[in-house]
């Protein structure tokens, strides 16, 4: 980069750490500590959660997804749009754990469950999710070595250093500065200035990619290139689509309902002002990432174009080349006997002779890539070991795509505006989920087996302490973390660890009193015992557990019983015996986890309940209602108001409320669910369309009047977010403290709900 690239990334930097340090004279007691003083405004949270929602794991992952799908996968996944609208206007489960009034997770499963119980959870959450989010800063880290062209080690005083262990820790210490600071208050301060600078950097970006690729010429050509059954276009020809199919669309439906309030716990959850401004923020969320998802549409499918249309074809060349020669000494140690034969033959490949509209279609197995990752896998050889090491290079050159590309695709300017735009990614991630797991270990581990109350100086130094192990665990954990498949299927097998079996067990805790501990423990135990013997067969299988059926001769059979099993839910659940990679794929093994914890659940609470839970004193109602706040109106049973109950109109709603309500239920459930959706669906199932009039429908749909709301939401968020900034300072300074107010369950009830209510039950 040049120094101007440079001095925008610096200039841009040091405004962010100038907010996080002038946050620190705000912190006056751990309710501001960990859930920013809950004075947070609906268009600060949005827009804070936009900035921590966009991260450069998220980038590339949607690239690497995008490579492999296209756009017709994605016709499908507008059902859960409205779905998640739905759940957004009903308050469907965030306005009963708000309710609560819980600081953590951990405190509101103690509530409803017991203490051994809330220290059993954060112990697995703690870990499903620091392990998750631990190969954040991995991706991170690589993606900037990839991006900005540095070596793989570097010399210092004669001493050879790794430079990703270097930039690992360059960027979990910006993290760290930043939340030690002044915790969650300069979170969200931090994440509100960093959405609003992107803001302006998403037009910029995407302005500069519509000027520069051609959708009819280039874009469009690519994405109809491809073979029957794995079409870039047509959402009714992906039969044969791997991993990124239609069964998984239905597992993701699946967990949004289930697993709703399974990661409720800190964040901008609890900073709210009040339950209805966090529920208002949740129904802003639709509209809040203004241009972010036109400019993420257009990285990938730039990414596609780039690598596979014949006007880049010298290009793209070149790029795989370099590509697989930087991977391969990433990846391939110098001991390995045929590690410098796969980097000469790589180099030797002839550039890509194929011809958008005259050759055979591409496909998953035979494109432009294929080539290179098959010379590979043949030059390394087909022993387990090698086979183990081919996972990772193939994963890595698909996942380094988007840097390498970018950094051949972008101007002297641009590449510094948007290595800072990564950046700011970067950190409004890895703070927030650092920061959310020290929460937690200490809310929910530590917390409950102190038996008195904590001096707000204590707890703040526990809360520190936490975040600086929990900053060292990320950069151990990233230092030695391999990846052998998709980030999203990394990220599912992982996170079902804990919502295999913690989906039931907080939608059942906030809705039902029939629930028990037992089937709380039952739960969690049985569906990380599935989702934990997946993850191992998946880390162990190319190297060591294939070739031990081999040996046994076990593969031929077991392959005979995987096909008969999977046989009639086929062409989307295809199980085979494969040498490198498990048959059963993360979204099929987080689905069975789910399963099988929602069953535990369910069964043991029936048969070990013996006393109806008292669910109005964990909500604060009826004879628990702060005497504080009003009661609530009742509602007529009119049509009219069954009907505005069902989009979660209440009578909190202001003019402006309902007004902004009704436009995005309109928008989300009249344009882009029936008509984009619905319509689409039958006049396909009558007349199907030709793949023409499919590019017309995606370039209408995913960029152009996605460009016109991105326009306004930009401005609307962008006004909204700094009138928010201003006055959550201000309320900060006329806050009231309060002490007891620390997240201490004694007795079944928060310290500060035993001194409005007393300890009875």
């Amino acid at each position: 980069m040049s120094w101007i690239d440079w001095g925008i990334v610096i200039g841009i930097l040091s405004v962010v750490l100038f907010f996080a340090f002038y946050s620190r004279r705000y912190v006056r007691g751990v309710v501001d500590y960990l859930a920013a003083g809950r004075a947070a405004g609906r268009y600060m949270m949005c827009v804070s959660d936009m900035a921590g929602g966009l991260s450069v794991i998220g980038m590339v992952a949607l690239v690497e997804i995008k490579y492999q799908t296209g756009f017709a996968i994605g016709f499908w996944e507008t059902i859960i749009g409205p779905l998640g609208m739905f759940l957004a206007l009903t308050g469907y489960c965030v306005y009963r754990y708000r309710e609560t009034k819980a600081l953590s997770a951990g405190q509101f499963l103690e509530m409803r469950y017991n203490k051994a119980f809330r220290i059993f959870a954060a112990v697995i959450r703690t870990l499903s999710e620091m392990i998750t989010n631990a190969i954040a800063p991995a991706i991170a880290a690589r993606f900037f070595i990839y991006y900005l062209g540095f070596p793989h080690y570097f010399e210092l005083w004669g001493i050879r250093i790794s430079t990703f262990a270097t930039v690992l820790a360059a960027v979990l210490l910006i993290a760290l500065v930043i939340m030690l600071t002044a915790g969650q208050i300069s979170l969200i301060v931090t994440d509100c200035l960093q959405g609003l600078l992107c803001y302006p950097i998403f037009i910029l970006l995407a302005l500069f990619l519509y000027f520069n690729f051609s959708w009819d010429n280039q874009i469009a050509p690519v994405m109809a290139d491809r073979a029957a059954g794995e079409s870039f276009l047509n959402p009714f020809d992906i039969e044969k689509l791997r991993d990124f199919n239609l069964f998984g669309l239905f597992v993701v439906v699946f967990g949004t309902v289930l697993n709703r309030a399974s990661w409720f716990g800190g964040g901008s959850i609890i900073c709210a002002k009040t339950p209805h401004e966090q529920k208002m923020a949740g129904i802003l969320g639709t509209w809040r990432q203004g241009f972010a998802w036109v400019l993420c549409i257009l990285l990938a499918v730039t990414v596609l174009t780039f690598m596979n249309h014949r006007d880049f074809a010298g290009q793209a060349n070149e790029l795989r080349r370099e590509l697989s020669v930087k991977v391969l000494d990433e990846v391939v140690p110098d001991s390995h006997p045929n590690k410098n034969a796969a980097k000469e033959s790589v180099l030797h490949i002839p550039p890509s002779e194929h011809v958008t509209g005259t050759a055979a279609p591409l496909s998953r197995t035979r494109n432009p890539d294929t080539i290179y990752l098959d010379t590979v896998h043949r030059t390394l050889g087909t022993d387990g070991r090698s086979n183990y090491l081919f996972q990772q290079f193939r994963t890595i050159y698909h996942q380094m795509l988007l840097p390498a590309t970018y950094r051949e695709i972008l101007p002297r300017g641009l590449i510094g505006i948007f290595c800072a735009l990564m950046i700011m990614f970067m950190v409004s991630t890895d703070d927030s989920r650092i920061f959310g797991s020290a929460a937690t270990l200490i809310q929910d581990v530590v917390l409950p087996a102190v038996k008195q109350p904590l001096s707000p100086k204590t707890h703040l130094l526990l809360l520190r302490l936490g975040t600086i192990a929990v900053t060292l665990f990320f950069f151990v954990a990233s230092l030695f973390f391999v990846n052998v498949d998709f980030i999203n299927m990394f990220v599912t097998i992982m996170t079902s660890i804990w919502v295999g079996g913690a989906g039931p067990v907080t939608l059942f805790g906030l809705y039902s009193r029939f629930g028990t501990t037992a089937g709380a423990f039952s739960a969690v135990f049985c569906g990380a015992g599935v989702a934990l013997s997946g993850l191992f067969m998946q880390y162990n299988w190319a190297k060591t557990v294939y070739p031990f059926l081999v040996e046994m001769e076990w593969a031929d059979p077991l392959d005979s019983f995987l096909q008969t099993v999977s046989g009639p839910f086929q062409p989307y659940i295809v199980w085979r015996m494969d040498a490198v990679k498990f048959p059963i794929n993360s979204v099929e093994l987080s689905f069975l986890s789910s399963l099988t914890g929602l069953a535990a659940y369910v069964l043991v609470s029936l048969l070990t309940c013996r006393k109806p839970f008292n669910l109005d004193r964990m909500l604060h109602r009826g004879l628990y209602r702060d005497p504080d706040k009003p009661e609530k109106l009742q509602y007529d049973w009119s049509l009219k108001t069954i009907f505005r109950k069902m989009i979660g109109i209440t009578p909190e709603f202001t003019r402006a409320d309902k007004i902004i309500t009704w436009f995005i239920f309109a928008y989300s459930f009249g344009y882009v669910f029936l008509l984009s959706f619905v319509a689409v669906v039958i006049w396909n199932l009558i007349s199907p369309w030709p793949l023409e009039w499919w590019s017309t429908y995606f370039f209408v749909t995913q960029l152009a009047v996605a460009t016109v709301i991105g326009v306004i939401s930009t401005v609307w968020f962008f006004i909204g977010g700094i009138i928010d900034f201003c006055h959550f300072f201000k309320d900060l300074k006329l806050r009231q403290e309060d002490p007891l107010d620390n997240g201490q369950i004694i007795g079944g009830m928060s310290l500060s709900d035993q001194k409005k209510f007393g300890s009875g039950k």
